[in-house]
């Protein structure tokens, strides 16, 4: 839910700061005073849950009615973001009147449907950033404000507007906004819908595709890779899109979009200027899977999902950059002795690139390119306090001197976006609005290579990194 723009793997894709190397001895002191401090504070907290998120004010249920654990959705969080957050309990507090032939129809709810979240956190890496301070903690990491919920009997929403700290500013974050409505098709359910939003993938049910994907939470000053197909947050919270949906006899999901570039914070009507990514006419996404209970204590679901986008970087006129991505995912989860959950998650994604403006411009020493990236993790719930889960992140694809530039700590020093990450979480809700997460990834490449990957020393092990968090929605 926090804001980040996914990149490879779900890690934030974004700049990544200087640093140099640091003491771990007291890195790991103080990584471990840290984490005791958070749990022992929070483990003074009561047992049952007294402020919870809007959704949950709505419909009178807990986080657990939707959530396996947040944000992984269960069956009923699957139905309620399909019908357009809109179901509410028959008790919840509202304003309406019936549809007249002289007035239109009100429906609203009393109270407006709004929640916050506020999280901190602390990261360190094996060793620093060059230039840097190593361990750093944040109060806060970041706050967010959500509009989420119904707005009349069929338009619902999930808008988040975040502060983000190290900018100093709020600026808006994932939305998605919908109409949502159901009819008969062949004498079965069809839900169907209409979704404005900003994020490819953010209105998607499942937590195979990048906007909900694992790790589902990530630090915000760590190094990351630096290649990843469009799809993998390139996009997110920089364009505006529309799109439509349909869930036929709670099997067969269709769905597909349209986007532009919107460039929140540039002035309109789009010059293109400055910004690496400007689409040019519309970027199509689609999406097609099924979903299926096997027994009362099985669910699969299996599907495919891709994006084609031109862009010229800098510009709106002139040579384009063309990528087509596709990938195919699954989610498996099996229930356990009644409350527990073991799910496992996979997918592929595949880009196709042809970078004639970026060659043209000497960003690329050639013009065809491919990525093939590799996620899979599993993840077992115990009830819903506690999880525990490993993924593991594979990326390959076309090496190219100047696409992927050598230079300390960010650059290529082989020119290859060769990188292989492991990722471990372990998550606790000693109340189901509140959780302490302590995450670790581990590299064994990073930007083409297992040592000296820079040109300037640093090995992929360097940017091993542990994360701790402590997020509180109310």
């Amino acid at each position: 839910m926090s804001r980040s723009t996914r990149g490879w793997g779900g890690i934030p894709f974004e700049g990544i700061g200087l640093g140099r190397e640091a003491l771990m001895r007291k890195d790991c002191s103080f990584s471990i005073l840290f984490v005791a401090a958070l749990f022992g504070l929070l483990a003074l907290s009561p047992s049952s849950a007294h402020a919870v998120p809007s959704y949950a004010r709505q419909t009178g249920l807990a986080c657990n009615g939707c959530h396996t654990t947040p944000p992984e959705l269960n069956g009923a969080g699957r139905r309620f973001k399909l019908l357009g957050y809109t179901d509410r309990a028959q008790d919840t507090p509202t304003v309406n009147n019936e549809p007249g032939t002289r007035h239109a129809g009100l429906d609203l709810l009393k109270t407006l449907p709004f929640s916050a979240m506020l999280e901190t956190s602390f990261t360190s890496t094996k060793s620093a950033q060059p230039g840097t301070q190593n361990s750093t903690f944040e109060l806060p990491q970041d706050v967010s404000l959500f509009l989420a919920g119904g707005w009349s009997a069929h338009v619902g929403s999930f808008i988040q507007v975040t502060y983000d700290a190290q900018s100093d500013h709020f600026s808006i974050d994932n939305t998605d906004i919908r109409y949502a409505n159901t009819t008969k098709l062949a004498g079965k359910e069809l839900i169907y819908g209409l979704t404005l939003n900003n994020n490819p993938t953010v209105e998607d049910l499942w937590h195979t595709t990048p906007a909900w994907g694992y790790p589902f939470i990530a630090s915000d000053s760590a190094p990351t890779p630096g290649a990843g197909p469009v799809i993998l947050g390139a996009l997110a919270q920089d364009v505006a899109g529309i799109g439509a949906y349909a869930m036929w006899n709670d099997h067969l999901y269709l769905a597909g979009a349209v986007y532009r570039s919107n460039h929140i914070g540039n002035s309109q009507p789009n010059s293109g200027e400055g910004f690496a990514t400007n689409i040019r006419g519309v970027a199509p996404y689609w999406r097609v899977a099924w979903q299926q209970s096997i027994g009362s204590d099985n669910y699969v679901e299996v599907g495919a999902y891709g994006l084609h986008m031109t862009s010229t970087p800098g510009a709106v006129t002139g040579l384009q950059d063309s990528f087509t991505d596709w990938a195919v995912d699954l989610q498996y989860d099996r229930t356990l002795f009644v409350r527990d959950v073991l799910s496992f998650r996979g997918s592929y994604v595949r880009e196709n690139s042809s970078l004639a403006a970026t060659f043209d411009q000497g960003g690329a020493a050639q013009s065809a390119h491919n990525l093939s990236v590799f996620m899979a993790n599993v993840e077992y719930h115990f009830g819903n306090r506690c999880s525990v889960a490993l993924g593991w992140q594979d990326t390959s694809g076309t090496a190219d001197a100047l696409l992927y530039a050598p230079g300390p700590l960010t650059g290529a020093a082989n020119g290859s976006p060769n990188s292989t990450a492991y990722t471990g979480n372990l998550s606790w809700w000693p109340v189901q609005n509140i959780q302490l997460a302590l995450q670790y990834t581990a590299y064994t490449r990073f930007n083409g290579a297992s040592t000296n990957y820079d040109g300037a020393g640093r090995n992929a092990s360097d940017n091993n990194t542990t994360y701790l968090l402590a997020r509180f929605i109310f």
